[in-house]
């Protein structure tokens, strides 16, 4: 499945979060302020799960329609995804 710029963007964002939380690690930063980024990371990552879930659940319903199946094991699956990744 091939996934739009917005999801790439996303993980673009993330990394960079990343890698200044890295920074603030290598200059002694406070606790605090280095779990307030880490919070909002695992926030983007949680919110990027679900769209990546949401993009590839609505592409396979469409496909399993096309085929003429109905799309029960396609949402199955999501909601298992979705409840592994918490």
């Amino acid at each position: 499945m091939n996934y739009d710029k917005a999801v790439h963007n996303r993980l673009k964002r993330i990394e960079g979060q990343v890698r200044g939380i890295i920074g603030m690690l290598e200059q002694g930063e406070d606790c605090r302020a280095v779990v307030t980024q880490l919070s909002a990371i695992r926030t983007a990552v949680d919110k990027s799960i679900g769209v990546i879930i949401g993009a590839n659940l609505e592409h396979c319903i469409m496909e399993e329609l096309e085929k003429g199946n109905k799309p029960d094991h396609v949402i199955k699956e999501a909601v298992e995804l979705l409840v592994k990744s918490r």
